[in-house]
């Protein structure tokens, strides 16, 4: 791909791209698990489990597997305790990353269709993003349970597409996971990666994507608005 690239949208994943949140998630994890009387894997840990939705996150926190299914009674007790939890301390310490509001300024600057992407529950987003500062530089705030499919479907992406009447190759997708650049790669569109975020735990070098951006500053010097 030659740079810059000539775009009329931008679209930004929450959970390890905009936002360190994987402190708050670990302490919803860690009191939902004291609530059980199990003990709770490592902050580090639960790291890895992040970008799939809270469901598959309280899943894995259960189970300490990447997809494996726990006893169904234990889950339903589970997830309504996390919900709660995280739903009291969404932005305990959850902080945006280097470099993303200087980021978001220049995007808006430079006159760019701006939204956020997300697997999270919009009960938690919304909070999230207006608690740390950040709501207002979206035009379109799409959750995970804004749309029948979420991440890594290309559908969220799609709908984007149709809210800012640009097509695909018009709209990057700015991630941190192999749901966001498997997403970006069914709907057709360009991808960035920042490296410090929520990949499993693997690099995102590993990944088919376009650039691998140290910040969303340093991903609007490799832009320029299409015509």
């Amino acid at each position: 791909m030659n740079f810059p690239i000539s775009i009329k949208a931008v679209v930004i994943d929450l959970d390890g791209t905009l936002l360190n949140t994987a402190p708050d998630l670990a302490h919803a994890a860690e009191l939902m698990m004291a609530d059980l009387g199990m003990t709770c894997p490592s902050p580090e840990t639960i790291a890895t489990y992040i970008g799939n939705g809270v469901s598959r996150l309280v899943k894995r926190v259960l189970t300490g597997d990447m997809e494996a299914e726990p006893d169904t009674e234990l889950f339903d007790r589970a997830i309504k305790l996390y919900q709660k939890h995280y739903g009291d301390n969404v932005s305990r310490e959850s902080r945006p990353f280097p470099g993303v509001e200087e980021g978001l300024k220049a995007f808006r600057q430079m006159g760019l269709h701006v939204a956020c992407i997300t697997n999270k529950a919009e009960q938690f987003t919304v909070p999230l993003l207006k608690d740390t500062g950040l709501f207002d530089y979206f035009e379109l705030i799409l959750s995970g349970d804004s749309l029948p499919k979420r991440k890594p479907d290309p559908l969220p992406l799609l709908h984007a597409c149709e809210v800012f009447k640009c097509r695909p190759a018009e709209l990057l997708l700015i991630g941190d996971s192999l749901n966001d650049t498997q997403a970006a790669r069914a709907a057709g569109c360009p991808v960035f990666c920042v490296p410090y975020g929520y990949n499993r735990g693997r690099p995102v070098t590993e990944l088919d994507l376009d650039a691998v951006v140290p910040s969303l500053y340093e991903a609007s010097r490799l832009l320029l608005k299409a015509a």
